[in-house]
């Protein structure tokens, strides 16, 4: 792993590579992650970049910037759009880098992202809140991932069950937005995954999952992005039930998973851990048949973590 400092819009930053893929993360504000790329690829950056001069005023000091980013769920305004725009706390780690921001005034929580690359083509992203105010707060670590628009995103279902055999009882709830239209042609529907065309997208559409495979993806220009995280059987999550969600607005897609729903107690932490990992050379699927190929090059992947 080589990690060197660079300069990222005008502050501070830092770029972690291995020989295989290359990771560039904000430390003077954020923390946001604002690149991954396959050196072997020629997508390039799959994450979106939202320039300066393009970015929404949500009132509240917040910038969306675009990346990865460590937000707390659920999304209420303006306690999630708290600005992260001061300079970071920042600690070696095993090939890595462990990164927290400022206590927020308004909320009392501290977010924190530790980046490590633990494979030449994975890493492990371990997303924290702490509570540093003086009551509990109700709310849950909730890692988004936005990507540039061109691609296609996959979000695996469960495994189907049998009837005749008594699967009679439901595994997962599927839970739309007040603004989704499964009817437009960005959702590709199919049996064992839901396809999003990012390009068809009319306008903002989100969908969110309370059970799936534990892994979702996303194809551009010849390079595929996976994120892994583990589902907590039992548990409540926000929005519904949701451990998963995506949102498109047609410029770009999300991708995100989330913790369970907490009682952070004063002085108490939750964590929530992603896995990322590049495959170059793999063809986005048209079919359950295809899909079937993805899903074996990600479980043997799964299997390394």
């Amino acid at each position: 792993m080589k990690l060197s400092k660079i300069d990222i819009r005008g502050a501070e930053g830092l770029r972690l590579e291995t020989g295989a893929l290359a990771l560039e993360v904000t430390t003077g504000v954020g923390p946001r992650i604002t690149s991954f790329a396959s050196k072997k690829g020629k997508a390039g950056n799959l994450f979106l970049e939202i320039p300066e001069a393009a970015e929404q005023d949500f009132g509240t000091g917040f910038k969306l910037r675009g990346g990865h980013r460590l937000w707390h769920a659920p999304e209420v305004m303006p306690r999630t759009y708290a600005p992260d725009n001061e300079p970071l706390a920042l600690k070696p780690v095993k090939n890595g880098v462990a990164l927290a921001q400022p206590v927020e005034p308004s909320t009392g929580l501290q977010k924190a992202l530790k980046i490590e690359l633990v494979g030449e083509r994975t890493v492990r992203l371990t997303h924290a809140l702490t509570n540093h105010g003086a009551w509990p707060v109700e709310t849950a670590a909730w890692a988004l991932t936005m990507f540039r628009a061109g691609g296609y995103a996959v979000v695996p279902l469960l495994p189907k069950g049998d009837h005749s055999k008594g699967d009679f009882l439901p595994t997962y709830t599927m839970i739309p937005w007040s603004y989704t239209d499964l009817s437009e042609d960005c959702w590709d529907l199919h049996r064992d995954y839901i396809g999003i065309d990012v390009d068809a997208a009319p306008g903002p559409q989100k969908l969110g999952l309370s059970n799936y495979p534990e892994w979702s993806a996303y194809f551009l220009g010849g390079t595929t992005f996976v994120k892994h995280a583990k589902v907590i059987a039992g548990a409540v999550y926000p929005d519904n039930g949701c451990a998963f969600e995506t949102f498109t607005s047609g410029k770009m897609v999300e991708l995100e998973t989330l913790s369970p729903l907490t009682k952070l107690e004063p002085g108490k932490s939750i964590q929530h851990v992603e896995h990322w990992t590049l495959f170059d050379g793999l063809k986005e699927p048209a079919t359950d048949g295809a899909f079937a190929k993805l899903r074996d090059e990600v479980a043997k992947w799964i299997k390394t973590l």
